[in-house]
């Protein structure tokens, strides 16, 4: 699912990557694959800003700003009172 087009602060530097997977393992919108020795980023905009792959990318090839996006809109609307309007972020 496309979230908003352009605001993703998701940033990968092939440069700095192993080709480990473990970004294609865990994020959750399958962003990433593996070609050759390296990951391959395929659409940011579809990111979600969970923030998974940053934490389990061991050479830091991966930057995202978590707690900004759509993932943290749901969460926080799970912990506000009941009748508030969920975020539409994600459709």
């Amino acid at each position: 699912m496309r979230y908003l087009s352009g605001v993703s602060t998701l940033e990968y530097n092939a440069e700095r990557c192993t080709g480990c997977g473990r970004c294609t393992e865990v994020c959750p919108h399958q962003l990433f694959s593996l070609e050759g020795n390296k990951a391959v980023l395929s659409d940011k905009d579809l990111c979600m800003e969970c923030g998974a792959c940053k934490k389990n990318c061991p050479a830091g090839a991966i930057k995202v700003q978590t707690g900004v996006g759509c993932a943290a809109a749901v969460i926080g609307s799970a912990f506000r009172k009941k009748g508030v309007k969920a975020p539409t972020c994600c459709g």
